[in-house]
Order: C-alpha cells, then sequence, then structure tokens
C-alpha cells in the first residue's frame, strides 16, 4: 500500500477530509442560523409566544436567551476554528496525493494548524471562565490545563519544521542538478 500519489492512502484520507469539510460548512451554517435566531427571538419573544400556547417555561427559555446566543456563537467559532484545520490538511493531502510532500506551502499550511489548535485550546479556557462567571451552578465546561490537549499543538509546530527542513533540501537538491 503506498503512502503518496494518486490511489495511495493519502488521497483516501484527503477524500475524507473534504467529505469532513463540507460537514463542516452545513454545521456552521446551520450554527449561525440558529445563534441568529435566538438572538431574534431573546429580543423579541413575541414572535414565538404568539405562534406557540406555552406555559411560563418559554419564559425561562427567554431570559436565557442571550447566554444561549453566546453559547451557540461560541460553538460556531469552534466549528470554524475545526474548517480552518480541516481545510489546510486538504491542502497537504493534496500535496502528498500528487507526490510532492515537502512543497513549502505545507510548512504555512502546518503552522496555521498550530497556531488554530493552540488558539481553539486558549478559546477552551476563556469559554470555560465566561460560562462559571455566568452560570456558576451550571457544569457546562471543564477548564482545567491539559497536557493532552498542548500536545498535538506542539507535535504539529515539529512537523512544520521538519517539512520546512525538507523544503530547504530540496531546493538545494534542485540547485546541484
Amino acid at each position: 500500500m503506498r503512502a503518496l500519489g494518486p490511489g495511495s492512502v493519502s488521497s483516501f484520507l484527503k477524500i475524507i477530509l473534504d467529505v469532513i469539510y463540507v460537514g463542516l460548512w452545513v454545521w456552521v451554517s446551520l450554527l449561525a442560523i440558529f445563534t441568529v435566531a435566538v438572538l431574534l427571538l431573546s429580543f423579541n419573544p413575541e414572535l414565538i409566544t404568539s405562534k406557540l400556547h406555552i406555559g411560563s417555561s418559554i419564559d425561562e427559555l427567554i431570559s436565557k436567551g442571550p447566554l444561549f446566543a453566546g453559547a451557540l456563537g461560541a460553538w460556531a467559532l469552534l466549528s470554524g476554528g475545526w474548517m480552518v484545520i480541516v481545510e489546510r490538511l486538504r491542502r497537504v493531502f493534496s500535496t502528498l496525493t500528487a507526490g510532492d510532500p515537502f512543497h513549502p506551502d505545507n510548512v504555512r499550511r502546518l503552522r496555521v494548524v498550530g497556531l488554530v489548535l493552540a488558539a481553539l485550546e486558549i478559546g477552551h479556557y476563556i469559554f470555560a471562565a465566561l460560562a462559571k462567571w455566568l452560570a456558576p451552578d451550571a457544569k457546562i465546561v471543564d477548564g482545567s490545563f491539559s497536557l493532552s490537549a498542548w500536545f498535538p499543538v506542539l507535535v504539529v509546530f515539529v512537523l512544520a519544521e521538519v517539512f520546512r527542513e525538507g523544503a530547504r533540501l530540496r531546493r538545494e537538491a534542485e540547485l546541484t542538478i
């Protein structure tokens, strides 16, 4: 089984990343629509209460509407971060499928993946702190430090440097011909 080129494992993984990318687009679009709907309903609850005959339970939902919209917005940002990661990995796997693993652009792509992974982890801590501050009675997110979350960030940055060195060696080899 080949790792590079057409019909290889890398081309199979690229197809999987393409499917995940489309799914993330649909997911983020739905989250954006739901976030706007929740915001509209929290500022104008008559839109839903006039159509539905619901008792006082809707009042609690309406009062927490901005908090719920913020959580949906944070979820959309998280999903957007994953979209950036998947999109960059799709491009890396495109070069692997083409048989060109040490393409100079792969270094930048992997660095962006590392930065987005770090930003997502920092965002996780911020979201956990805000959730604890805004809803202290709810156990929404664990904001504790996790070495297993930061390890992939370091691995991706190291891989970016390996790819940078591979691209440099490739350029040197091209000059010696």
